[in-house]
């Protein structure tokens, strides 16, 4: 841990002494999963619904590849910005209340981005949109660390990862095929619009009432809010293995987006030559991450976070190099072991930043979001570049190249539980 002492305002800031938390099997804790379930379908559907669509969308305004993935990196890197503010917001006036705020804003900004032709305007809106979605990545974590008996917490982080696949998923299955029938990128989006509303309604609807969070207003006052948090910023960056749980945060979701950016680029040109249905269909792969989100908790639990991350790890970036060959199975096969890398990685890193900050949870969740959907808006764009430059081998060679790096981190890692 930090060396920085901590003062009593951070001691007391993140669960109250005579709570446990819900236990797996009670009616709250089905609740919160299907509440946090919901939210992610609300979040990450829309997130990603320009994402299946990049080259029909790209055509429709006549621009390039690079180009027409500044939706997906404008709204991305709007999460990015926004989640140490979402984190400061949940801390005066309650987890739920903000993840409430942040799935309505963000569904009345999506309903804009519609009304605009123009590649600016749609990207200013989206990376408002994404400042809005900022909230539920920022503060769920925290919410179920609080709200979670602790033992518990691993599996639980796991779980939501696997609804944020589902979430991720729904939209871009939803969006491509609409696309595709109708024509009109606007109405593939308004698709998942309707389906992200409906999903904030349910989640808004069962979530139970926080019972582990203590307001601001009510925690001792050895330190203003503001400097509290500067503390907690502070205090996290400090910290060794927090540093690297964050840099592999950055490596892997930049590497796993620009994989899922611009392949469709690559198969819907020859000698492929697949329709806008069947590129949308890629992202089932999706499901397969569900699972391996799932099972990397329990197998953590048993042998360790740290020999997970590091073999979740490594399958990314075999799957990645296998998608280098020819035949269509091949590549298909590769972006299967690709996703079930990346996710098994991704609930290890979320759940253990949980795990090791103590005080100030919601501060270092937003902090892993913040490298997270950083990597996601620079390395999904840089990808682009890659990929005019060098075609497909220099997309996979930039992201083997930030796996290798995520590898080196995770060395910093040895011996941390």
């Amino acid at each position: 841990m930090s060396d920085v002492p901590s003062s009593p305002a951070v001691a007391a800031s993140d669960s109250p002494a005579a709570w446990h938390g819900h236990a797996p099997g009670s009616p709250a804790y089905r609740r919160i999963l299907l509440g946090l379930f919901c939210a992610g379908v609300a979040t990450f559907a829309q997130l990603y619904s320009f994402q299946a669509i990049l080259p029909e969308f790209g055509l429709a305004l006549g621009i390039d590849e690079a180009s027409a993935a500044l939706t997906v990196s404008a709204a991305t890197l709007g999460v990015a910005a926004s989640v140490l503010p979402w984190a400061s917001v949940a801390d005066r006036i309650g987890r739920v209340p903000a993840m409430i705020v942040s799935v309505s804003a963000a569904t009345l900004l999506g309903i804009v981005a519609l009304a605009f032709d123009s590649l600016p305007l749609i990207a200013a809106v989206r990376l408002l949109e994404g400042m809005a979605l900022g909230g539920v990545p920022a503060i769920a974590i925290a919410y179920l660390n609080e709200e979670v008996a602790r033992e518990h917490a691993v599996r639980a982080s796991a779980i939501y990862v696997a609804g944020t696949s589902i979430g991720g998923l729904s939209g871009r299955l939803v969006s491509g095929p609409v696309t595709e029938a109708t024509g009109s990128w606007r109405l593939g989006v308004a698709a998942v619009i309707v389906l992200c509303a409906t999903a904030a309604v349910v989640f808004m609807t069962v979530i139970p009432r926080a019972r582990g969070f203590i307001p601001l207003r009510r925690r001792p006052a050895a330190l203003p809010p503001d400097a509290r948090v500067r503390h907690l910023i502070r205090r996290h960056l400090q910290d060794g293995r927090l540093r690297a749980l964050f840099g592999i945060a950055f490596l892997l979701m930049g590497g796993f987006v620009a994989v899922y950016n611009y392949l469709g680029f690559r198969l819907m040109q020859p000698p492929y030559d697949l329709p806008q249905t069947a590129v949308s269909l890629l992202f089932l792969a999706y499901l397969l991450g569900t699972l391996s989100s799932s099972v990397a908790g329990g197998v953590a639990a048993r042998h360790g976070r740290r020999a997970v991350l590091v073999a979740a790890t490594a399958l990314m970036l075999a799957g990645a190099a296998v998608t280098l060959l020819q035949p269509l199975w091949a590549v298909l096969a590769g972006l299967l072991l690709f996703t079930a890398g990346f996710f098994a990685a991704h609930a290890i890193a979320s759940g253990w930043v949980g795990a090791l900050a103590e005080r100030g949870r919601a501060q270092a969740g937003s902090m892993y979001n913040l490298f997270y959907y950083g990597g996601s808006s620079v390395l999904g764009w840089a990808g682009g570049l890659a990929l005019r430059w060098l075609w497909w081998p220099g997309v996979v060679g930039m992201v083997a190249l930030g796996l290798v790096l995520a590898l080196l981190l995770a060395r910093r890692l040895r011996g941390v539980r």
